[in-house]
């Protein structure tokens, strides 16, 4: 008898699309690939202090050495997190500790929905949302961002979408792919009708240092919405993705805060799965990643001007949004999205993704702005010639 598998392992793999096919082709002949995909600093030397990191990984061990742990996380580090978030006045007790933001939204998706419940996301969207969704067993719907309004949240399609099976309204600033951040006015509206129809907010913040022309981040905690689960993590914020460590902070309407922290405690309990040496680490990468921090934001500022040089360099003006924050932007093209980012990579060894792999209609290209600032320009510069309009 053959062995059975769920359907999610039968669904989940299969064989490497066209695009990866002609990069690992073209690797394989020695070809040097500007790899506009996968957004990962420390492959361009941008890594936090080594030798503060050792310093503050040796002092955490010292209270790591006895196991006490804590469900939703050693009370220090939630201290320093709620320190972050000064002007929202969020306590420690508000703070649960992940090992990273994507389970973070695993936790939120089993604590608000069932199995066949839904729950909202904008549309474009990261395909990760759609892997945990499936895990969990919920649905997910879209609403849109528009393009053109510079990608802002279509509220009266989010309003629209909702149903008795909704559970929960996703929200993403800075955006990713199309590096939007939600201003305050959109973001009341998102409350209001979170408020309307008595449904949380997820909101994903893991983007919130890098902000481009934007003096600060708007954030759903600051509304009147009755639930607001704000996620982020060291990943981006200190470019530590190895330590692995995520946080949820649970505000609003002091009932369901309380009931939400409850059920998480024992979410959290089952697997307490941050570790203990990381969690004290916690206090000194804020207090001692202050400087490192900002000169990352400057590099990541210094990597959106030469990408925008590139793409404003052209006789014929690109018809794109600029990005407000994050790592990432969309281009629209006339032509085939797959086969501009065929030729991207066979003629430029410009590795980017086509529209589609985010649920963006039609023909467009999604990349980071994550690269050699030294050759950032030239090859957005190439990108734009391949998109641009006839």
């Amino acid at each position: 008898m053959e062995m059975q598998f769920s359907q999610l392992a039968e669904d989940l793999g299969g064989s490497t699309n066209p695009l990866y096919a002609l990069r690992d082709k073209l690797q394989g002949q020695g070809e040097i690939i500007v790899d506009l995909v996968r957004g990962s600093v420390n492959e361009h030397g941008i890594v936090f202090p080594p030798d503060t990191l050792h310093s503050i990984l040796a002092d955490a061990m010292v209270p790591a050495r006895q196991y006490r742990p804590d469900s939703f996380g050693q009370p220090v580090a939630r201290e320093a997190i709620a320190s972050y978030y000064a002007e929202l006045n969020f306590t420690a007790e508000q703070i649960l500790l992940t090992p990273g933001t994507s389970l973070s939204f695993l936790y939120c998706f089993k604590l608000l929905a069932e199995v066949g419940d839904e729950i909202i996301c904008p549309q474009p969207s990261y395909p990760l949302f759609d892997y945990i969704a499936r895990i969990c067993g919920v649905d997910l719907l879209h609403y849109r961002l528009l393009e053109s309004r510079q990608w802002s949240i279509d509220l009266d399609h989010l309003n629209d979408q909702i149903s008795t099976r909704t559970r929960a309204i996703l929200l993403i600033s800075p955006h990713n792919p199309t590096g939007m951040v939600a201003d305050d006015e959109q973001l009341a509206g998102v409350a209001e009708i979170a408020q309307r129809h008595n449904l949380p907010i997820i909101a994903d913040e893991v983007f919130s240092e890098f902000l481009f022309g934007i003096d600060r981040l708007p954030r759903p905690a600051a509304t009147e919405a009755p639930l607001v689960f704000t996620l982020n993590g060291f990943s981006k914020m200190f470019a530590l993705p190895g330590m692995k460590l995520g946080w949820m902070a649970v505000s609003g309407d002091e009932a369901l805060v309380r009931k939400s922290l409850q059920a998480l405690e024992m979410i959290a309990d089952t697997f307490l799965p941050v570790n203990e040496i990381v969690q004290f680490s916690v206090p000194g990468v804020f207090a001692r990643g202050r400087a490192f921090q900002q000169s990352y934001v400057a590099w990541i500022a210094q990597c959106h001007e030469k990408a925008m040089a590139g793409l404003a360099g052209l006789e014929c003006s690109l018809d794109f949004n600029r990005p407000q924050g994050g790592f990432y932007l969309t281009v629209p093209t006339h032509a085939d999205e797959d086969e501009v980012a065929m030729a991207l990579l066979g003629e430029h060894k410009i590795l980017t993704h086509p529209g589609y792999y985010y649920d963006i209609e039609p023909n467009h290209l999604v990349m980071t702005i994550v690269n050699d600032p030294q050759t950032l320009a030239e090859s957005f510069h190439n990108i734009a010639r391949a998109t641009k309009h006839d």
